[in-house]
């Protein structure tokens, strides 16, 4: 399967893959930065955030939603101004907002981490109309790739650090069921990044050092590798024509000098053809 570099970004900490309308949005976590790329003619624009920015989705009111360190903020990319709407961490200076997603209902999930990557403060929350709330998960150090399988639905919530991704089903109410080991990544493989659910209800996940993405099916198990020529890819989305199209941001963070040589499409923007679909992302109900 050929992986190609479709948007030359070098991005210190490429994240939150989306495609929305006609284009990909995603963010440099590092970079505080939001990206647009429109892939059909390879226009691509960008926005300062105020702080660290670890994804943005869009919004039932036709604007964006941006998870910055800050807290959860209203974005107008007309304007390019951001309004902070909720700090569901006003006592942890030291966090910040990592990576989010839809349910089908419009709820929103993210997660926080330690900006520091030592200490176990990092919880995921879930959002709806205005309201938040601790999802009840245990505390760890990064919380990662929250992906929502329609089918249930269910949550998959991923501890990074621990190498673990859990399964638990959304209740009708937003709450939680109880959470169960889904997947296990092994040593030497890399740490689970971002991860989305496709059109067959299968989980890709990307594996931060671990020089490419996975594809589990609903049981766990896995399907498919495929391989990257740089270490950190953060996450993937489906986007293009039919959503049939796998777009991946990487990261340079963490290499160094003799590395970034050997990995000069680091942090840059890939594709490849997943051989299914993905889903519309849902807007959040915010």
């Amino acid at each position: 399967m050929t992986v190609t570099s479709v948007l030359a970004v070098a991005a210190m900490l490429g994240e939150g893959p989306v495609w929305h309308g006609d284009g990909l949005w995603f963010v440099d976590i590092k970079g505080r930065r939001i990206h647009r790329f429109t892939p059909h003619d390879g226009a691509s624009r960008q926005w300062q955030a105020p702080d660290q920015v670890g994804w943005v989705l869009p919004s039932v009111r036709g604007d964006m939603i941006a998870g910055v360190k800050t807290g959860l903020h209203r974005f107008d990319p007309a304007s390019g101004q951001f309004a902070l709407l909720h700090d569901p961490e006003p006592g942890q200076p030291g966090n910040r907002l990592n990576d989010a997603a839809t349910d089908p209902a419009g709820r929103l999930w993210f997660g926080s981490m330690d900006d520091g990557e030592t200490l176990a403060s990092g919880r995921l929350y879930s959002c709806d109309a205005g309201t938040c709330r601790d999802s009840g998960l245990p505390p760890v150090v990064i919380t990662n790739g929250p992906a929502i399988q329609r089918d249930g639905p269910t949550l998959y919530h991923t501890d990074t650090l621990g190498k673990t991704i859990w399964q638990a089903a959304i209740n009708n109410d937003g709450s939680l069921g109880p959470a169960r080991r889904h997947v296990v990544i092994e040593d030497g493989a890399g740490y689970p990044d971002g991860s989305v659910i496709d059109a067959e209800g299968c989980l890709w996940v990307a594996l931060y050092g671990g020089w490419g993405v996975r594809r589990y099916d609903p049981a766990g198990t896995l399907m498919q590798t495929i391989r990257f020529p740089v270490a950190n890819v953060t996450k993937i989305a489906f986007g293009g024509e039919n959503l049939a199209t796998a777009f991946a941001t990487t990261a340079r963070k963490g290499l160094n000098a003799a590395e970034l040589a050997d990995q000069p499409l680091a942090g840059n923007v890939f594709s490849f053809d997943p051989g299914v679909a993905g889903l519309p992302v849902v807007p959040a109900n915010i």
